[in-house]
């Protein structure tokens, strides 16, 4: 007997995100990763630690603690496991908006003492981060295309001035800040950077186009004494972050007070952020993804007040970074995590990174800075923008996020609590698009949102619902058409409320061609037999059932008269938009509801017998 022939069915490719690449291409592009965040995850404990006047261990003790947990931190998002991460290509790290606050806090409780308060008011922030996470899971469908777009391009466009800042040399008390040398080192990397995307287009090499960049604007930096290279001999070999190194924590309420409002800011743009990054890697964004985020980054807070770190945050630039390379692995991220955690112990490997100029990381953050407000601007083109309720949206949004921005003194005077929440661009617009998004799409006769929150598919389902294969949808069914209930009299919205009759009935089948009208369905006439529905229903019902009308507004709900069409219509005289200009016809039969004659064969004028 012949052996029997095995059949192999063929593998479905997983998803981008879930792709596991080759370590050749994985470490690069990891390495990627690590380069773009450095500047921004060891520039807050640098400031704090200056200004506290830490002794070099303890400032090396403070940036290995912030290596770790970001590298914890990024790990538990790329993996979402049991509920705690966001399974993204997401990048942790310590958030910019605690410098400010730990300065003041330095300044009201002394030096020696800051550090324990900070640290306790950290621990304090992630547990309210981990309490409200269920409560942020639930914002998800306040953010249609219109908020996320407003959101994700305010993410951009308030990084850029962090670009500048980088080209210029980094610190404004430096000496040769804007200086010409720094400027040019920042234009060279970039076009190296362009150089490297145009021309490797299509292999490996042209997606870590960036990691190229950086690497030929630090040699370059070499011969121009921009590269410091007694960092190399001033780094210990080894360093183990000690839990409460720094002294036993201290809560203190006003300190409490303002690394909760810290963290509620880092939760929001860390929800930006996500939102994102998942229009950027093609997988939509969910409430439970956005609660696994915000655990994540609560225990990573948490870890952090123990070991020495301070509040934790999403990194934009990264999302940048994804969006150009087009690599979309959560486990390139995951590696990228890794080697931050293999850096918090090994400081010398952290001083390989700092090696790289700030003007060169402000080269290539102009390149990733200006993808993230690129995906933005790519989200608004989904949202209906040629009417009035989005544009009013977007124009508000946009400026309240642009004020902090252009001018950092904008709320200098407010209390200190609300100058930190809108201080930062991306916070501030995000609650005024959240807002705006609901007092006029949500409330009132607004219908944007919910024209934004129903896909094409869906509306090309309304169509085919209910109707046998291979018969027209037109002939039986119109999202515009009147949904008359058994009676014939009244009919039901989503919500159960009961209105009165459609304007039009709706009856098919043939009557004679002086009654009938080329836009309207034939009337007056017994509905014609329909076979019983298959198994499972006709194609369509599935997608037509997840819709939802919120009411009589919308524009694909029973009583909406349809596009162009008036709220009412008034006896025989209404008026027809589809209707070209007809001369005045007799009034209609008494009983029977009146259409203008149909068109003859010749489409010049009406049908005769």
């Amino acid at each position: 007997m012949l052996p029997r022939a095995t059949v192999r069915t063929p593998r479905t490719p997983p998803h981008p995100v879930d792709e596991i690449l080759p370590a050749r291409r994985m470490l690069p592009a990891a390495l990627q990763h690590v380069a773009s965040m450095y500047a921004g995850l060891t520039a807050p404990p640098l400031i704090i630690g200056s200004a506290l006047g830490l002794t070099p261990s303890q400032l090396s003790a403070l940036l290995a603690a912030a290596l770790l947990i970001a590298g914890l931190g990024t790990i538990a998002q790329t993996l979402g496991v049991h509920g705690v991460g966001a399974g993204l290509p997401l990048v942790n790290g310590v958030s910019f908006a605690v410098v400010a606050p730990a300065l003041a806090t330095a300044a009201t409780q002394g030096r020696d003492s800051a550090l324990p308060a900070i640290f306790g008011a950290t621990l304090v922030a992630g547990v309210l981060c981990l309490l409200l996470a269920p409560v942020f899971r639930r914002l998800v469908r306040f953010f249609p295309p219109v908020v996320s777009g407003c959101v994700i391009t305010l993410v951009g466009i308030s990084l850029l001035p962090v670009a500048g800042t980088w080209a210029r040399g980094g610190d404004p008390q430096a000496a040769g800040f804007g200086s010409p040398a720094n400027l040019a080192l920042a234009a060279a990397t970039l076009v190296i950077t362009l150089t490297a995307h145009r021309m490797l287009s299509g292999r490996f090499l042209g997606r870590i186009a960036i990691l190229i960049g950086m690497l030929a604007g630090t040699l370059i930096a070499v011969p121009l004494g921009k590269v410091d290279l007694d960092a190399l001999t001033q780094a210990p070999l080894f360093a183990l972050p000690t839990p409460f190194g720094f002294g036993a924590p201290q809560f203190v309420p006003t300190v409490i007070a303002t690394a909760a409002v810290v963290m509620v800011v880092s939760m929001m743009e860390s929800t930006a952020a996500l939102l994102a990054l998942g229009a950027v890697a093609e997988r939509p964004v969910q409430d439970r993804t956005i609660a696994g985020s915000l655990r994540a980054l609560g225990l990573a807070t948490v870890l952090g007040g123990v070991l020495g770190a301070f509040t934790s945050t999403s990194y934009a630039q990264n999302v940048g970074l994804v969006a150009l390379s087009r690599i979309r692995s959560r486990y390139v991220v995951t590696l990228c995590g890794a080697i931050l955690v293999l850096m918090g112990f090994v400081p010398v490997l952290g001083s390989l990174v700092a090696l790289v100029p700030l003007p060169v990381l402000g080269g290539a953050g102009v390149v990733f800075f200006g993808s993230v407000a690129v995906t933005g601007i790519r989200t608004l083109t989904k949202a209906a923008l040629g009417t009035g309720h989005n544009a009013l949206i977007v124009s508000v949004t946009l400026a309240f996020g642009l004020f902090p921005v252009l001018d950092p003194d904008f709320y200098d005077r407010l209390p200190a609590p609300v100058a930190t929440v809108l201080g930062s661009g991306i916070t501030a617009g995000c609650l005024v698009a959240v807002l705006l998004n609901y007092l006029l799409s949500h409330l009132g006769r607004g219908t944007e949102a919910d024209l934004d929150a129903i896909s094409a598919e869906q509306v090309t389902a309304l169509d085919t619902a209910g109707t046998v294969p291979g018969e027209s949808p037109a002939a039986d069914w119109s999202p515009f058409r009147p949904a008359v209930s058994p009676s014939g009299t009244r009919d039901q919205d989503a919500s159960g409320t009961a209105h009165p009759a459609p304007l039009w009935p709706y009856l098919t089948g043939p009557v004679d061609s002086a009654d009938t009208h080329p836009h309207h369905p034939p009337r007056e006439a017994p509905a014609p037999h329909r076979p019983s529905p298959p198994p499972g229903g006709f194609p369509g019902d599935a997608l037509a059932e997840d819709i939802v009308f919120p009411g009589p507004f919308h524009p694909l709900h029973p009583r909406h008269p349809g596009p162009g069409l008036p709220r009412e219509r008034h006896g025989a005289e209404a008026a027809d938009p589809w209707q070209d200009p007809q001369p005045p016809r007799p009034p209609a039969t008494a009983g029977r509801p009146s259409f203008p004659p149909a068109a003859g064969p010749d489409g010049a004028g009406p049908a005769t017998g």
